[in-house]
């Protein structure tokens, strides 16, 4: 599952080099995935006036924006699934736990950004849906050592969520 790796969370508004240099190593587990048949899912905030984040963040990743796009670094192939999600969860209202039990997924390994807001949720969300979390360390990212320090700890301690390097994933 790719997080939020959208234009305004890449290079526009939130945008950051922390956030962009994530993306060759999306890319390689992006690919592997595809090679061992694993369903590719992506989820990517698409606001509209009025939704809640938007009181927090302001206006953001507006549905039908380039900001809610895809960057095209990782642009989705035909069979993937793209999913518009509105708040940090990407289980929130967005029919993906329906999806992941129709693909018989059991486990999520989850990218993108960033890792203490919308990944950890999403890691929340899993966790308590039943799901078996992992984490590729190089495949997330946010504004800081310390807050993506504290983020993966969190999500393996709060979580049980398999923290790897991503070469160790990918085997």
């Amino acid at each position: 599952m790719v997080v939020d790796m959208i234009h305004d969370f890449v290079y526009g508004k939130f945008g950051s080099e922390r956030a962009q240099r994530t993306v060759p190593c999306i890319k390689k587990l992006l690919t592997e995935a595809r090679k061992k048949g694993m369903p590719v899912i992506y989820l990517k905030d698409a606001h509209g006036k009025g939704d809640k984040e938007l009181e927090v963040w302001g206006e953001h990743a507006m549905k039908g924006t380039k900001g809610s796009e895809i960057i095209p670094e990782i642009t989705p192939q035909k069979g993937d699934y793209v999913l518009e999600k509105t708040r940090y969860s990407s289980f929130h209202e967005t029919g993906l736990d329906g999806l992941l039990n129709k693909l018989g997924v059991k486990e999520v390994i989850l990218a993108g950004v960033t890792t203490d807001i919308c990944v950890r949720h999403t890691a929340a969300d899993a966790f308590f849906r039943g799901y078996s979390v992992t984490v590729p360390s190089e495949c997330v990212e946010t504004i800081s050592d310390d807050a993506q320090c504290k983020a993966l700890d969190e999500m393996k301690r709060l979580y049980n969520a398999k923290i790897e390097k991503l070469d160790k994933v990918m085997t």
